[in-house]
């Protein structure tokens, strides 16, 4: 990330933004380019009426350090522990950083939330901000005192010359600092990380004070002077069109100001984006889902009418009887001889796999907050995305995207869904139309039958055990509606003769990225695979696994795009998390414990699941350990195990009860009624989180932990008794025993 860290500033440039600030210090990530495009500059902040838009720190002459914060805060912690990484080479005191929501602006480099790639991406891009701004003000100091620079040290907003006992203040540097030329980034010392004693501390969320008490940060909580209120009905089937509406009944209800057909897609040809739909456009919310409920459409239905998950399991199970090779089976990898490796195994497994289709079902349902005036246009989104909003407002607008002004609000829940920004075409569209500032919002209906799905799919497996209780074959069929495994996923490049077929339904459904994309349903099939493998090897499971993992330590990637994994980091965690959880102990009948472990997103991630299910088939996970290998440093302890437990319990939310069916090309649950939630007296008893850290660069929290949990439990219910778990939910298998 360094090159995102330009040049530094001239002196003459410095010294004007520095006056800018009242007085303060001021540090840019990086200045804009000559001949870059021009943003319109939100409202970040004012100090003597003047804005300061390209910086990602700011030290006022109190004291205070004014941190930016530029990424979206989707309830990751984001927005506290990249500015913790700030603070701490700064040498600030964290009870005098203010840190404040940046707007979308080029000038603060990447502003997406997704893919847990905030911490790696500005992890040492963060610390440069920070050490930069540390290097002036010590630089200032050693100045005023005449001694050398390397004999000042920065700690807790303090500048000290330790041979003579002077010390000076932040605020009381800003002045001679600014005075200062800024050294290149790639040119200052970073800290040595065992001298950091910010990182790795718990801090509370700086928002937490504001959310508790219902402070408007969240993008429903939006406000414009002007504003009206929109919903905006899709049909029911994917691809539908409107073809006439009762818009004349709707306009004459009370509160409501307009009612049209929206006959477009945005982009054309696609499912995500702006889709047709009717808008209604009211005085409340209240007054536009009420007119909503008096809508009557006639809907072109288009293409997908015959769309069903029975249809897609019978392909699924055609298909998993045809050759490699044939049509719509193509062959991903193979490795050895695997019929031959299965005709002289000592044990043979099969089974079939398969999991639904499920919703994001955020906490905040999907809104947005749009004013389109003339060739500009502002919006405040709760968006994962910024850039992506602005680029397709732009095209549903016919705006260009640098008249387009995107404010960030925090969200109430994205795990992906958010990457996607529908809701702002629909906003956009209906502002445009009447010029006003218009908040959209959709209900429960529309969150759960208009989402962007985690996929569902089938998995269709063999696998062979040699006389030593060893892995000798392993083939897997995946048959799924969008990606598919890759050639080099776990457990490729560990079998010695592996076989891996792919094939891809063709449907309409809308399809986006669910927490920890496709390691979120591909960690439950393997590891649960694994472990059938296991127990007819005769082995015990943590033996057999660490048996696969071998001795090699890194195995290099295959292919193109092939990625090595890191052995000798699973085996550590395996080791760890069996260790932590008392593995092997003795458990009354009823009782088990599973094994579940996974790459995913740079993490390296281990968890023992121990459950209880009675004879009748009641299900209680009694507890959770998790041995966690994401890098060297934790920056915010608080938060990193906000993020695991959050993982845990949301991936035992999506395994035990949650599926979409779908019938004549829609969804038919419409509402937590029909699509249960994980209550707090089914949540694990007890989270248990371990950090291995090891000499990696950090990653983040956000994903790794939620995969190797619906292995972990279901492995567990077998060994409680006896009963496997091969489709998901979980409560689609009786349970009960006797």
């Amino acid at each position: 990330m360094s090159s995102i860290l330009r040049a530094p500033l001239d002196r003459r440039s410095f010294l004007k933004l520095a006056t800018m600030a009242g007085g303060g210090l001021v540090l840019g990530y990086y200045i804009r380019p000559a001949g870059a495009a021009e943003v319109a500059k939100p409202d970040i902040e004012k100090v003597d009426g003047v804005f300061i838009p390209n910086a990602f720190i700011r030290i006022a002459p109190d004291g205070t350090v004014t941190v930016f914060s530029a990424r979206p805060e989707v309830g990751q912690g984001i927005k506290t522990s990249l500015p913790m990484i700030v603070a701490e080479e700064l040498g600030a005191d964290w009870k005098n950083v203010r840190v404040v929501s940046a707007v979308l602006d080029p000038a603060f480099g990447p502003q997406f939330a997704g893919g847990s790639m905030s911490t790696p991406m500005s992890y040492t891009a963060m610390r440069r901000v920070g050490a930069t701004a540390r290097a002036m003000l010590v630089e200032a100091a050693a100045q005023t005192w005449g001694v050398p620079a390397n004999e000042c040290i920065a700690e807790a907003g303090v500048v000290r010359h330790a041979a003579s006992g002077r010390s000076m203040k932040f605020g009381d540097l800003v002045a001679k600092a600014s005075t200062l030329p800024v050294p290149a980034a790639e040119s200052v010392a970073l800290k040595d990380p065992r001298d950091f004693t910010l990182l790795g501390s718990r801090i509370g969320g700086v928002d937490n004070l504001k959310v508790v008490t219902g402070q408007p940060l969240f993008g429903i909580d939006q406000k414009r002077p002007g504003m009206v209120f929109a919903v905006y009905e899709k049909g029911p089937v994917w691809g539908a069109r409107p073809l006439s509406a009762n818009l004349d009944h709707v306009k004459s209800l009370p509160g409501v100001r307009d009612a049209f057909i929206v006959d477009r897609t945005v982009p054309e040809g696609q499912l995500t984006g702006l889709v047709p739909g009717v808008a209604i456009v009211a005085d409340s919310t209240w007054a536009a889902f009420s007119a909503r409920t008096q809508l009557e459409v006639k809907w072109q239905e288009g293409g997908f009418q015959n769309s069903s998950w029975e249809d897609f399991s019978r392909q699924a199970q055609e298909l998993a009887k045809a050759a490699p090779g044939s049509p719509n089976v193509a062959v991903a990898r193979t490795d050895g001889d695997v019929d031959k490796a299965i005709s002289g195994a000592a044990r043979v497994v099969e089974a079939a796999y398969s999991y639904p289709f499920i919703s994001h079902t955020n906490l905040e349902p999907q809104n947005c907050l749009v004013h389109v005036q003339g060739d500009r246009a502002e919006i405040w989104a709760p968006t994962q995305n910024p850039d992506g909003a602005r680029k397709l407002a732009s095209q549903v607008l016919g705006i260009a995207a640098e008249k387009i002004q995107v404010t960030i609000t925090r969200i109430g829940g994205g795990f992906g869904r958010r990457l996607d920004s529908d809701p702002v075409a629909e906003a956009a569209v209906i502002s445009q139309r009447l010029g006003a500032p218009v908040k959209l919002t959709w209900n429960r209906t529309d969150d759960l039958q208009h989402d962007h799905y985690r996929p569902g799919g089938f998995h269709f497996l063999k696998g062979a055990v040699d006389a030593d209780g060893s892995l000798s074959a392993w083939r897997s069929h995946h048959v799924s509606f969008g990606s598919n495994l890759g050639a080099d996923d776990y457990p490729a490049r560990f079998v010695p003769n592996y076989l891996l077929l792919n094939s891809k339904l063709e449907n309409g459904v809308p399809q986006g990225p669910w927490r920890a994309p496709g390691s979120c349903t591909y960690a439950w099939m393997i590891c649960c695979f694994l472990d059938e493998l296991a127990h007819a090897a005769g082995r015990d499971p943590v033996e057999f696994n660490l048996a696969l993992l071998g001795d090699r330590d890194l195995v290099p990637g295959t292919g193109e795009r092939g990625r090595p994994y890191n052995a000798a980091r699973m085996r550590n965690v395996v080791r760890q998390v069996a260790e932590r959880s008392g593995w092997g102990k003795p458990l009354a009948r009823g009782k088990g414990m599973g094994l579940g472990y996974y790459f995913s997103h740079q993490g390296y991630i281990a968890e023992v699941a121990e459950v209880t299910v009675s004879p009748k088939g009641d299900l209680k996970v009694d507890r959770v350990v998790a041995a966690v290998d994401v890098g060297s440093q934790i920056v915010n302890m608080s938060g990193a195990e906000n993020q695991v437990q959050g993982s845990i319990t949301d991936g035992l939310n999506a395994a035990w009860r949650q599926e979409l069916d779908i019938r004549q090309g829609r969804v038919v649950q419409a509402n937590f009624n029909e699509y249960p939630m994980l209550r707090i007296p089914d949540a694990p008893r007890a989270i248990e989180i371990h950090f291995v850290k090891t000499d990696n660069p950090p990653t983040g929290l956000g994903e790794p932990a939620l995969p190797p949990l619906a292995p972990a439990v279901c492995n567990a219910i077998f060994a409680a008794t006896g009963k496997r778990v091969r489709q998901l939910p979980i409560s689609r298998t009786d349970l009960s025993w006797s």
